[in-house]
């Protein structure tokens, strides 16, 4: 049984999220904007929501339509087959958002969602009422310029949410967010990555994850994972496949560095939890104290940045100091994300490659230096 698919991701990561899915065979794969959309079975479904770096969740699509008004809304969200996932004592809350739409009030939208989906269900299963005890099928709904996308979720908490950070540092990186950054970097060809203002470890982190191909969703429950439609056997053989995809790389490190002796401590907790503690080495160290050799590895960083307006020109030092001791080096490449327009200004020298990527609502680039 196919089903259609989305996985809504961070702008920018579109084409790297598609390739994902196409590596795990999902079938009809179709990047667009901040989302894909793919097809495949049960076992597509689980295997996402298990090994997907960089999908911020996993959702069934429903249905796709125009709406102008409240009652065509109404009558075609009662037409979807919602049977087909729902239980008579299942739990169907609504939650979504709309933009550019005539329908943009999100309760009068939810309120009418769920009568709708009431109303079908009622239908088919010829009771008065649902007491909504059991199993749970989040419906989210999408309303951008009049088109809705109406979704059942199989994720639960966001798939960034992969069970090592219980803590961060006071401007953590989204994961999703560090394992594009890793691709964009090709860690996994690299013999060391280093971070020279680690934080929480979550750049160190995913590079490790992608090297060693340990699927960032191994250790979690996703909420389809109670679903009749993806049996416990489907899971089971999911989690196998992930395990034997495994390549340990025992020679492959993680350098941290960071002023903050606690975000030192959180990145050996963090990598600790995430089980790849073995392959990673932090310490207290300056920007200022980076030193290159002819050895070589892969420079990823997240420098502050400067948000506060006394912030910024300490931001801009920073920057200024990365200049300085990143040198240029065959051996050696680095990989920056930042907001700062004037970012190449301040490091001294052009970017060999830019890529723009949102870091939260923040529009950033990733400023690539590799020769």
């Amino acid at each position: 049984m196919d089903l259609l698919m989305c996985a809504p991701c961070i702008f920018g990561v579109e084409g790297i999220l598609g390739n994902e899915l196409r590596r795990m065979e999902a079938q009809e794969v179709s990047p667009q904007n901040g989302r894909v959309l793919f097809k495949g079975g049960p076992e597509i479904l689980a295997r996402a929501n298990i090994g997907s770096r960089y999908a911020e969740r996993i959702q069934v699509v429903m249905g796709q339509f125009n709406a102008f008004s409240f009652e065509e809304l109404f009558d075609k969200v009662r037409a979807l087959p919602w049977e087909r996932f729902i239980g008579k004592s299942d739990r169907f809350p609504v939650k979504g958002w709309a933009l550019e739409s005539k329908l943009h009030s999100i309760p009068d939208c939810q309120s009418i969602i769920k009568k709708a989906v009431v109303e079908r269900l009622k239908e088919r299963y010829r009771i008065p009422w649902f007491e909504e005890s059991g199993v749970l099928y989040q419906i989210q709904f999408t309303i951008l310029k009049d088109e809705v996308t109406m979704l059942i979720d199989t994720s639960g908490p966001g798939l960034h949410k992969r069970g090592y950070r219980a803590k961060a540092g006071d401007a953590p990186i989204k994961e999703t967010l560090a394992a594009a950054i890793a691709d964009l970097a090709r860690v996994r060809n690299a013999a060391r990555v280093i971070d020279p203002c680690c934080g929480s470890g979550t750049l160190l982190i995913e590079s490790l994850l992608a090297a060693m191909k340990i699927a960032p969703g191994i250790r979690r429950e996703f909420a389809a994972s109670a679903w009749k439609l993806v049996p416990s056997e489907i899971w089971r053989m999911e989690r196998t496949r992930a395990r034997e995809m495994e390549r340990p790389k025992p020679d492959f490190m993680a350098l941290g560095n960071d002023i903050d002796s606690d975000s030192i401590a959180l990145t050996l907790e963090n990598a600790k939890k995430a089980g790849v503690g073995n392959n990673i080495t932090a310490v207290v160290a300056n920007i200022t104290d980076f030193k290159i050799d002819d050895d070589g590895g892969v420079v990823l960083c997240n420098p502050p940045y400067g948000e506060r307006l006394l912030d910024v020109k300490a931001a801009g030092d920073i920057i200024r100091q990365m200049g300085n001791v990143f040198k240029p080096h065959p051996n050696w490449s680095y990989y920056i994300i930042s907001p700062h327009d004037d970012f190449e200004e301040l490091f001294g020298r052009p970017a060999d490659k830019r890529r723009k990527l949102y870091n939260g609502m923040l529009k950033c680039q990733l400023y690539m230096y590799y020769r």
